[in-house]
């Protein structure tokens, strides 16, 4: 793979249209005073903080708030400022980066801890990394303007999220998030406490993949990333959580966004509905099938979404808040292409032809918060739904006049019910206490032919299978600091239960307590650790095995996790810097293994989209442990960055006990971002990443070219003998970012540069497997052996330089 000299006066023309713009533009005039303006609020009780001093970090510049808690600071050149929010007997707060143009005045809610120290007796600074009582470790914050600046992140938060230590970065164009060598499934997605299944367009039913990202980030305040130590609020997760906060709609005035990317478009609307109330909405439309088209690719992706945030203040101390999302994706075949057999990539289309599904996916979710505040503490009640439908089919040939051989047709819904106590003693604990009820629905309609690994044979499977599901869970968790808020510790239960058998209904078998603190020995630095036992159910898919004599698959039990980590961590005062290390340990068990395979789904690699359709029994075990180090500037004088490494074994066992590196054993992980923001609203930013090379399993070369198999299944057999036996080599990419922006008196005008994969770094994935055609595209029998077909091995490799030009217009 090399930089064709098209390619490259292709970047070197996007350069030069941004420097004329940086020309032209400024002739038409650009407004002069930016704003900062906002409320400061107690976080317990949500009163107003009078007097509170609001601070330009590093300048002499700000504000004192009124009776009413809101401040202004005017006078701003349009930019990106940290601020400082001070009161006493309060701890310091700080808040990065918020964004202020001319046409825009940022509006800011700052909540701030109270102090349970003497205020003379300690010095208190303001943390650079945010971290919560209930979970001192594990936990990283990522702002929008980090995720919408994030060179080849495409404004997609679950690319951005691999910049963070433990995160793997994987040589395809999937989403899967990937946490300290635990599975796709094992993370929870929260947006305002609003559960959300999963945050990527055409969603791999049972996991959190899928190659485009669902959550528009021009609504996202923050994400808070728990990769271990979880809220006991917070359960069915083994791996991470990723709590999202929408930004608080604007009520003084009407906005629109519009923006144009690298394969979509999308607009934005925002304002204020009343004197109480606002709304945020914005609804995207993808164009990559068009571009597919035109580059003559098998395949012809298109997806839409919308995201939208209403906001309703009926009173001083109670606010009701709804949440929605919902995507609807299309991926058709391109059966117009031509497909002769002429060269290898005529033949790898051909192949996809032959293997590819057409699939039709919708999902939505949504629910509505009402929060009462009380004077020391808080009441969250959520009521939530959501729902995904994913059909999938091929006919054969790809013929529509053909009866299909592939027909999949499922549907998953789920609503949710959750009641949160949030309160704190007049001593300095503070509890959260609640209960969470969910009833799920699942059915499915198949009709396709699998192979049949113990008797190495061919059956036909019609199936039809549906079940309603009931599951509760209630929790407690406390927290306290002592002296002088030196020591934290935190402790903790949950308990789940499921009546989908008598295996989940048992409350007692589900219980998980945690424990966990952080203590700060000298002036920065802190130690902390963590230590818990974690629950997961099975998924939708696993349970709804059906046989003749009904559900087969009623032994499954929630695969646990015992989990431990500690580490160290140093706070560079006032240079909103932190270097961190940290040590995790992951044991599980109760893992489900295949029994027509006798082995654990951990290991089946790309596989995972649809393992569970099958017998599983809850036999195998496994572990995933390493080290994390971890150093993180937040903006500082222009700079900002993120350098992290990660060693990670993770290994699973599957019938025979025998531990084996799983699929997401990666070993090495490595991320480097950062950036410069220079004067006149210039900006510069790039993003490495590498990752060990990943196990696979080769093919049974002999099995898969059997005629009867290959004309049944058109696809290659693994060699369950070698499982995991093989790795891809190292993948590597470095992408860098160039952005100029423009203020004018009522709008502005963002245009970025984003060139992925600079010198153009190509990883070798796992070869195809494919027969050997003639001439007319049919397979060539073995002249040797005439029961099986000549094989040929197809080049299968990942990476390719993109640049990309973006638009952002805002009025």
């Amino acid at each position: 793979m090399f930089i064709t000299p098209n390619a490259f006066a292709l970047h070197t023309n996007m350069v030069r249209f941004l420097l004329m713009l940086s020309i032209v533009l400024p002739a038409l005039g650009f407004g002069q005073s930016a704003v900062i303006g906002g409320y400061v609020l107690d976080k317990t009780n949500n009163s107003p903080l009078e007097l509170a001093g609001v601070q330009i970090q590093g300048t002499a510049k700000g504000a004192f708030t009124d009776e009413n808690g809101y401040f202004e600071i005017s006078g701003l050149a349009p930019g990106l400022y940290n601020l400082v929010a001070n009161y006493a007997g309060y701890k310091p707060a700080v808040i990065y980066e918020v964004e202020v143009t001319t046409d825009r005045p940022a509006r800011l809610n700052i909540v701030m801890e109270a102090e349970l120290t003497e205020v003379a007796s300690v010095t208190v600074s303001a943390s650079t990394i945010s971290s919560r009582e209930e979970s001192p470790l594990s936990v990283r914050t990522i702002g929008t303007n980090e995720i919408k600046r994030n060179p080849g992140g495409n404004r997609d938060i679950s690319k951005v999220i691999r910049t963070l230590p433990g995160v793997a970065a994987i040589p395809s164009f999937r989403n899967d998030v990937i946490i300290r060598g635990g599975a796709p499934n094992e993370n929870r997605f929260y947006i305002d406490g609003i559960e959300i299944p999963n945050i990527n367009h055409f969603a791999t039913q049972g996991a959190s993949g899928g190659p485009v990202g669902l959550i528009n980030v021009d609504l996202v305040d923050e994400v808070e990333f728990y990769s271990g130590a979880f809220p006991a609020a917070r359960g069915n997760a083994l791996s991470s959580v990723l709590e999202f906060t929408f930004r608080q709609p604007r009520d003084d005035k009407h906005i629109v966004n519009m923006v144009v990317g690298s394969s979509d478009l999308g607009v934005t609307f925002e304002g204020p509905l009343g004197a109480n109330s606002g709304f945020i909405f914005s609804a995207r439309r993808s164009y990559l099938q068009f571009l597919f088209r035109a580059l003559q690719l098998p395949f012809l992706p298109a997806y839409n979404d919308f995201n939208t945030k209403f906001t309703w203040r009926l009173s001083e101390k109670d606010r009701l808040t709804f949440i929605a999302i919902g995507a609807y994706d299309t991926f058709d075949l391109n059966i117009d292409l031509d497909t002769a057999v002429t060269d290898e990539n005529a033949a790898r289309n051909k192949y996809l032809l032959g293997n590819l599904l057409t699939n039709e996916q919708w999902s939505y979710a949504g629910g509505l918060r009402y929060d009462h505040f009380l004077e020391r503490g808080r009441l969250t009640l959520v009521a939530s739904r959501n729902a995904l439908q994913n059909d999938a089919f091929r006919y054969k040939d790809n013929n529509e006049m053909l009866p299909r051989e592939f027909d999949y047709s499922s549907r998953e819904t789920e609503n949710k019910l959750r009641a949160e106590w949030k309160y704190a003693t007049d001593n300095g604990w503070k509890w959260i206490t609640g209960a969470s009820l969910d009833a799920a629905e699942y059915s499915n309609r198949s009709s396709f032919r699998q192979y049949d690994f113990t008797s190495d044979t061919l059956t036909g499977l019609n199936y039809l299978s549906a079940y309603d599901m009931r599951s509760w869970g209630l929790f407690v968790q406390s927290s306290k600091s002592f002296f002088n808020e030196a020591l934290v510790l935190s402790g903790g239960v949950r308990a789940d239960a499921a009546n989908f058998s008598e295996a989940m209904n048992d409350l007692s078998e589900q219980v998980s307590p945690r424990l966990s603190m952080r203590y700060r020995f000298a002036p920065g630095w802190s130690f902390n650790a963590s230590s818990g036992v974690y629950f997961q159910r099975p998924g939708y898919l696993a349970l709804g095995v059906a046989g003749q004599d009904g559900f087969v698959n009623t032994d499954l039990r929630y695969i646990r996790s015992r989990q431990l980590g500690a580490g160290f961590e140093y706070d560079f005062d006032r240079r909103n810097s932190v270097i961190s290390v940290e040590y995790f340990y992951k044991n599980y068990d109760r893992y489900p293994v295949s029994v027509d395979r006798g082995i654990s789904i951990a290991n089946l690699g790309a596989d995972f989209g649809t393992v569970g359709n099958e017998d599983l029994v809850s036999t195998g075990g496994g572990r995933a442990y390493g080290l994390e180090l971890l150093y993180q500037q937040k903006l500082f004088k222009g700079f900002y960055g993120i350098m992290a490494y990660t060693f990670v074994r993770s290994e699973f066992s599957g019938a025979d006990g025998v531990l084996r590196p799983s699929s997401w054993d990666s070993r090495h992980l490595i991320s480097w971002t950062g950036g410069k923001k220079f004067s006149k609203n210039w900006e510069v930013g790039f993003r490495f990443q590498y990752s060990g090379g990943l196990p696979f399993t080769p093919d049974d070369e002999a099995q898969s070219m059997l005629i009867s198999n290959w004309d049944a299944l058109r696809m290659a057999l693994p060699n369950w003998q070698l499982l995991n036996a093989s790795r891809i080599p190292a993948f590597h990419q470095l992408d860098v970012r160039l952005d100029k922006k423009w203020f004018f008196t009522r709008w502005s005008l963002d245009l970025f540069l984003d060139i992925q994969n600079v010198y153009n770094s190509v990883t070798p994935l796992k070869p195809t497997l494919d027969v050997l055609r003639d001439n007319a595209g049919m397979p060539v029998v073995n002249p040797t052996d005439p029961a099986r077909y000549l094989p040929n091995y197809l080049d299968n490799s990942n990476g390719n330089l993109l640049p990309s030009i973006g638009i952002i217009v805002e009025l």
